[in-house]
């Protein structure tokens, strides 16, 4: 979903009420388990990004780390922003490591 038509999180009652979800990420996150909005409270995205290249035998694409920061981000604190708004804190961890 855009990020300018999520609902609050506490009313998200599916995954794509979250920010940035379709149906490939819809897909990814019950592929991991998660099947409810909030599952995602307190999750870490990389330990997330993580555990679904694990399950499904290959990386995924980076830009799936930067969803996962968001809509981590989105349940903890309200705040739904485009996933392209999380890229360069992971390009700078990434540079930094």
């Amino acid at each position: 979903m855009h990020p300018s038509r999520c609902p609050p999180p506490e009313a998200a009652s599916c995954l794509r009420d979250l920010p940035n979800i379709g149906p490939r990420l819809e897909a990814g996150l019950l592929l991991l388990g998660i099947q409810h909005p909030s599952q995602l409270r307190g999750q870490d995205p990389s330990q997330l990004y993580d555990e679904l290249g694990v399950m499904t035998g290959q990386a995924p694409d980076p830009c799936v780390l930067d969803v996962f920061a968001s809509i981590v981000t989105y349940m903890n604190t309200g705040v739904a922003l485009p996933w392209w708004h999380y890229t360069g804190q992971r390009k700078a961890r990434q540079k930094a490591a």
